[in-house]
């Protein structure tokens, strides 16, 4: 079967709950009526599913190609399907409107990142970190520097990457070996050779911008002495266009367990012409911004491809058939039941469901609060906006990626032994998404990042704001019967992660190995309560759209996933608490030479 976006879904997150048309007094949302955004989402599912989700199996197939001359050829298929995302408009849609964006918001973006990525992985990852690279320089750059690259990046006229690890290092950056050297014209030589750099080379764009990190010289050891810079392929020329061949060459290509139509290149940089973006040592400051946004793309990527496997194992289940109803025959005229009437089959379909649309929620809620830090003019909103996209990243990424895996392993389970057959695309659903697990921070490092530094966080102002925010939504709706299942399954899920948070503050402190043994099962503790708010906040919604009359399928529909997700999904945080709890002792009883 082939992937049909979820429109629908995405109409209801974002007209009945986040309402995204409270904003219209905003300039940022001032484009961004529901009426123009259902036209947004729709042409979106069109090019995403006829144009980009037909490529996904010739790209797993075909993967990229390497030549001695320092070049790789993208699969088949994928050069005109990246002109049409250009002549589409599509990657401008969240851009500045002063470098060629539509300047929509990210949360409507977003949407169409999703259906790219379920679609697409592979494909999908060119134009995410060309997006990327905009936003640093955005973030970082001179006038001088954004004038010249923002306006190929917006359009995609030109793509972008990310140069972080090397082949020493990868989460430790403090550890690169990478140096640049001034030219006195303001011009760095860089040299050094980076690893695992997705999109490092291709033949979809005319021109592209590596973003380099290297230490000057004489500058602080570790990632005090860290700066940034611009390396493009080739050196733009007076008019701007692509002119001299920079010293930059892709010596290869990484054999990998899946995005096999992603390029992921060995970069060697030989004394390479490059610029540098902000100030000297602060080179990982600017390059956060771009890592962040990489973040949230990722923790989407795992809801991406939980989708797509999903559908898979749905349409499977209702075709497949074998064995008998254990309640009688279901299709009394056939030689036996389709799947999905049994009760083991509908829990992994049912988790799914639960785990993806929660998922989806989460995000675009945490993008909505994105957009709001930069564009309402309420200070106590904007604050609200920058605690809640620092404090969610790790979250995303960690926990959507985590339960993305587990989601298309489920898929591969309920096709049974087709499913681990290259016969059917869930075997490379559940390939592709692995990967998402490791990069940009691994999910260990984000779990250690959440409960190590975001939750402190301007003394833990972001944390107890979302607690807060439990409380009421508690205290607004328990009289509400419909909703009592969501109020009181939130009020336990919160209690358990305030006492968690106690736990680490008081235990975490006194022995860092405790923190550290406790940050995954909090990580996994603090998703599923974020989810159970989300249920609660769909819930509501959909619970008002009933009692005005509405007849759409998907409001009942909403409302029994999310029942079942606050009965048989939520539970797991009482073990996520109890093991949290168990501190690090007996983890960490063995010598590592038992090991």
């Amino acid at each position: 079967m082939s992937y049909r976006p979820p429109v629908r879904d995405y109409a209801f997150l974002l007209r009945d709950v986040l309402e995204l048309e409270r904003y219209a007094n905003l300039p940022a949302f001032a484009d961004a009526s529901m009426d123009t955004v259902d036209q947004i989402i729709e042409e979106a599912a069109r090019f995403t599913g006829e144009v980009l989700a037909p490529l996904n199996s010739v790209g797993d197939t075909e993967g990229c190609r390497w030549s001695p001359d320092f070049t790789v050829a993208t699969p088949t298929g994928f050069k005109d399907a990246y002109d049409q995302l250009v002549a589409g408009g599509w990657p401008a849609l969240g851009a500045d409107p002063a470098y060629g964006g539509q300047g929509l918001p990210y949360v409507v973006s977003l949407a169409f990142s999703e259906m790219s990525s379920a679609a697409n992985m592979a494909f999908s990852m060119y134009p995410g970190l060309t997006h990327g690279a905009y936003s640093a320089i955005l973030a970082g750059g001179d006038q001088a520097q954004k004038d010249l690259y923002l306006p190929k990046l917006a359009s995609f006229q030109w793509g972008g990457t990310m140069n972080l690890t090397e082949p020493h290092c990868g989460t430790d950056l403090g550890l690169l070996r990478t140096k640049a050297v001034p030219q006195g014209d303001g011009s760095y030589k860089i040299s050094g050779q980076k690893i695992w750099i997705s999109g490092g080379e291709q033949d979809l764009t005319e021109n592209i911008v590596h973003l380099v990190l290297a230490r000057i010289e004489g500058a602080p050891a570790g990632t005090r002495g860290i700066s940034l810079f611009i390396v493009p392929k080739f050196i733009p020329d007076a008019d701007g266009n692509p002119g001299q061949r920079n010293a930059v060459k892709c010596l290869g290509l990484e054999e990998k367990m899946g995005i096999h139509g992603n390029a992921t290149c060995v970069i060697s940089h030989e004394e390479a012409t490059g610029w540098l973006i902000g100030e000297e040592n602060r080179g990982l400051t600017i390059m956060f911004v771009m890592m962040n946004e990489a973040r949230l793309g990722v923790g989407m990527q795992g809801i991406a491809q939980a989708e797509a496997a999903y559908q898979a194992a749905a349409t499977f289940a209702r075709e497949r058939l074998q064995g008998r109803s254990l309640t009688g025959p279901k299709n009394p005229d056939g030689p036996a039941d389709p799947i999905i009437v049994h009760p083991d089959v509908r829990r992994m379909l049912m988790d799914s469901r639960a785990i993806i649309e929660g998922g989806r929620a989460f995000l675009f809620w945490t993008a909505l609060h994105g957009d709001l830090a930069q564009a309402s003019p309420d200070e106590a909103v904007r604050q609200k906006g920058h605690d809640y996209m620092a404090l969610m990243t790790p979250v995303l990424k960690g926990f959507l990626t985590d339960r993305g895996f587990s989601v298309c392993s489920d898929a591969m389970q309920v096709h049974g032994g087709a499913g681990y057959t290259e016969h059917l695309p869930v075997s490379q659903y559940l390939r592709d998404v692995r990967i998402a697990l490791i990069y940009e921070g691994t999910n260990g490092v984000q779990a250690l990042d959440l409960v190590g530094r975001k939750l402190a966080a301007d003394g833990g102002r972001g944390v107890t704001t979302f607690f807060a925010e439990f409380d009421a939504f508690v205290a607004d709706n328990q009289a509400d019967e419909a909703l009592k299942p969501f109020t009181e399954g939130l009020a336990r899920g919160k209690a358990e992660l305030q006492e968690a948070t106690l736990w680490l503050m008081q235990n975490g402190i006194a022995n860092p190995d405790n923190a550290g043994a406790a940050s995954t099962d909090y990580m996994h503790l603090f998703g599923l309560v974020a989810l159970a708010y989300m249920w609660g906040l769909m819930a509501k919604a959909a619970q008002a759209k009933i009692a005005a009359g509405a007849t759409d399928a998907i409001y009942q529909e909403k409302l029994s996933v999310g029942r079942y997700y606050m009965a048989r999904v939520l539970p797991e945080t009482a073990g996520r608490l109890a093991k949290l709890k168990a501190g690090a002792d007996t983890l960490m009883a063995l010598p590592a030479e038992a090991f």
